[in-house]
């Protein structure tokens, strides 16, 4: 996929020098979330009055709600130190062992992705998490020595886009766990509104409320297409921007009014002109237009599902009336659809 995702909710080149700038530092700044605030306050002041650690915390969700921003919060509310990682990062378990075993009094450590731990390093983690203490293997075979190493008592803060790939005994042992939903339009105008006071870009509520609409319920696509918005007004020589400018500039970055791109118009207009609105097999769907597979079930299916415009059946993908009614184009009467190409 060589085109520009303006709205995918990965993490792009320049988002991580903006995303550091732009997120809040307190639980009280960060906006959206709201039951899932409420409760973090409970646990946090609880085990402060304690005078103890935070119990361990799950975070998972799509990609871009901010996660990492959440966990960052929790350390500073609990005075931590907090080490970041991933998953992936993690080749061994000595590797894990000189994390876990560092001597720093009351701290954190966030690993992201953390699904993609290997099941020999998660297991050298269960009795860090449950006791405070990890085995130490010295030498090999028949000389191999077995030490326990006691640890300074931590949190540790995982975040998972696939919650489903956790195995149950991982996720046994979190004390916390949180599902970070997609965000409703007025919380995302409040972050870009936020956001603009912080970059130094004016901007009225209708143009915050326009990139919010098309932002896919996902601060940090959110947060892009406000840069990207500023530099068209800029050029345009708009001083404030309001909802013409916003939607000028979200026009000609080809994002829709629900936030749909080029090629999720494209993926909607081959079911339905070509498959008469479907079903019709991703393989299909992936030689037609050119794009891997994971490409459509991971980047462009979710959101056209989540809006409503796509159906995943067991004989394939389905185009809603929705998408027919978006496409400017009217929905077939029932018994009609996959009858063919409407061309």
């Amino acid at each position: 996929m060589d085109e520009q995702r303006w709205t995918d909710p990965a993490e792009q080149e320049g988002d991580s020098v903006l995303d550091i700038s732009l997120r809040p530092k307190r639980l009280a700044d960060f906006v959206g979330q709201e039951a899932i605030k409420e409760n973090l306050r409970v646990f946090i002041t609880a085990a402060r009055q304690r005078g103890e650690v935070l119990d361990h915390v799950l975070l998972h969700g799509p990609p871009g709600l901010g996660k990492t921003t959440l966990a960052q919060i929790l350390a500073t509310e609990m005075e931590l130190e907090i080490r970041l990682t991933s998953g992936p990062a993690f080749t061994n378990a000595a590797e894990l062992i000189a994390l876990l075993s560092e001597q720093t009094d009351r701290r954190a450590i966030f690993i992201d992705e953390i699904h993609r731990l290997g099941r020999v390093i998660e297991e050298h983690l269960y009795p860090a998490m449950e006791d405070w203490r990890v085995e130490l293997i010295i030498d090999k075979g028949p000389s191999a020595r077995h030490f326990n190493l006691q640890l300074e008592p931590f949190t540790l803060i995982g975040a998972t886009t696939r919650a489903g790939l956790i195995t149950p005994a991982m996720r046994s042992r979190f004390g916390i766990v949180c599902h970070l939903d997609f965000y409703p339009p007025e919380d995302l105008a409040t972050i870009v509104t936020r956001s603009a006071g912080l970059l130094g870009i004016d901007i009225d509520p209708a143009g915050a409320l326009e990139i919010a609409r098309r932002s896919r319920g996902t601060p940090r696509a959110a947060n892009r297409l406000l840069r990207r918005v500023r530099d068209y007004a800029q050029v345009d020589g708009c001083q404030c921007i309001d909802r013409a400018a916003a939607d000028s500039g979200l026009t000609r970055l080809g994002v829709d009014q629900v936030g749909l791109e080029p090629l999720d118009r494209r993926y909607l207009g081959l079911i339905i002109e070509h498959f008469g609105g479907g079903p019709v097999g991703v393989q299909n769907m992936s030689v037609s237009l050119g794009e891997e597979t994971d490409t459509l079930e991971d980047v462009v299916e979710p959101f056209l599902i989540q809006s409503g415009l796509l159906k995943r059946t067991s004989r394939g993908r389905e185009a809603t009336p929705h998408a027919w009614r978006h496409l400017g184009l009217e929905p077939p009467l029932a018994g009609e659809e996959g009858q063919g190409s409407l061309l």
